[in-house]
């Protein structure tokens, strides 16, 4: 059997274990014991972090140069598996139904790979295994711990059921969405339903309310763009003949460029607002941002594309995705670039039937190796040209 073969066994073993024994985010504490014995076991450094789940390691080169970085989030999802597969979940009411497993172990694989060529790495490769991607603020925790302070760039991947195997998703701009949640409360006067004109009905108020948030996509933001409003829960009565006091609405609503997000959300709560004032209710709107638009920079994209091409991978241009990735936190402090791997899944991300094919396991941990040596060697020309001007230290 040769090497990559060997390698490749071993990387589908790796996902395997991590797909029988799912941990849901900030709870992944197995998962991180896991990572660093896959890590110690081949010498690769594991630095000191303050999170309390996720793994933060390095490879160093003999040669001084910049820093850049892969990062694989490794949380999974509150959802039964139905898969029928041979190493499906053990516990219960949990699952990788989005594919993290596949993301962690081919990083561990680039860990491997890059191991192996450490002393011809004109820099160091950081490894960062990030915790609560699904919840939010995984990558803020990883920021605020410093974890990313000098590093130039950074990139990841995410699977991609509806592509084939080979075949990535790559393109420079925008690829995910921002993610914001709201709830809004109407606050009005129960009544006997025989008897409306004695209450104040956010029943009405509320339908009312649900169509007018459509005309935020159709009339305020251009048909060039994209954005999505969607009601997705109502709560409120509690039998067929009362009209009752209060409605809560719950709902997300996805942009793509920070400027829409901040006009849509304008525009939402003045209808609100106005609504509430027309059917006499009283309101509150409760907000809850999630991450900003994933925004791939132009010039990383560039040489991930060139990488790409020297693995023989098919590079097609992707259709943005609606879905939320906090990967876009990284981005808003340092270059990188996110790629949709293929790996022609029977259902998409977050079903209970979710699957991977596995062929592409070891494809996905060569394409991050290849990447990041190509990133870090783009940027090992810009290092030494400021290193002349001007000390540079890892902290």
């Amino acid at each position: 059997m040769s090497r990559t073969d060997q390698l490749e066994e071993h990387l589908i073993a790796i996902r395997r274990h991590l797909h029988q024994y799912p941990e849901l985010s900030n709870e992944e504490y197995e998962t991180t014991k896991f990572i660093r014995k896959c890590l110690e076991e081949n010498n690769i450094s594991i630095l000191e972090t303050k999170l309390k789940t996720g793994v933060i390691a390095e490879i160093k080169g003999k040669k001084e140069g910049p820093i850049i970085a892969i990062r694989a989030d490794i949380d999974a999802l509150p959802i039964e598996e139905k898969t029928g597969l041979s190493y499906a979940s053990k516990i219960r009411g949990k699952m990788h139904a989005c594919g993290h497993d596949f993301h962690t172990a081919a990083a561990i694989g680039a860990a491997y790979l890059l191991k192996e060529n450490e002393e011809n790495l004109n820099g160091t490769i950081k490894l960062i295994f990030q915790p609560a991607e699904e919840l939010g603020g995984g990558a803020e925790k990883v920021i605020k711990d410093g974890h990313i302070r000098n590093v130039e760039a950074i990139i990841g991947i995410h699977n991609k059921p509806d592509l084939q195997v080979g075949t990535i998703g790559l393109k420079a701009g925008a690829l995910m969405a921002a993610v914001d949640r709201f709830q809004v409360v109407f606050r009005g006067k129960g009544s006997h339903a025989a008897m409306p004109h004695n209450g104040s009905d956010p029943i009405t108020a509320s339908a009312y309310l649900i169509t007018a948030l459509q005309t935020i996509v159709s009339r305020n933001v251009s048909p060039l763009h994209s954005a999505v409003v969607s009601v997705t829960k109502i709560i409120g009565g509690s039998t067929w003949n009362v009209i009752p006091g209060d409605v809560t609405i719950e709902g997300t609503i996805r942009t793509f460029d920070h400027h829409i997000r901040q006009e849509v959300e304008a525009r939402f709560r003045k209808i609100i607002e106005h609504t509430a004032s027309g059917f006499s209710q009283e309101f509150s709107i409760r907000w809850f941002p999630g991450p900003p638009p994933l925004q791939n920079n132009p010039a990383v994209t560039e040489i991930l594309h060139q990488s790409a091409n020297s693995q023989a991978l098919h590079i097609i241009d992707p259709v943005p995705s609606m879905a939320g990735e906090d990967f876009s936190y990284y981005l808003q402090h340092i270059p990188g670039a996110f790629v949709f791997f293929g790996t022609n899944g029977n259902e998409d991300w977050h079903h209970p039937a979710f699957t991977i094919d596995e062929k592409s396991l070891m494809e996905a941990a060569q394409f991050l190796y290849k990447g990041a040596l190509s990133v870090l060697n783009h940027y090992m020309d810009d290092y030494y040209k400021l290193k002349n001007k001007q000390p540079y230290s890892v902290e």
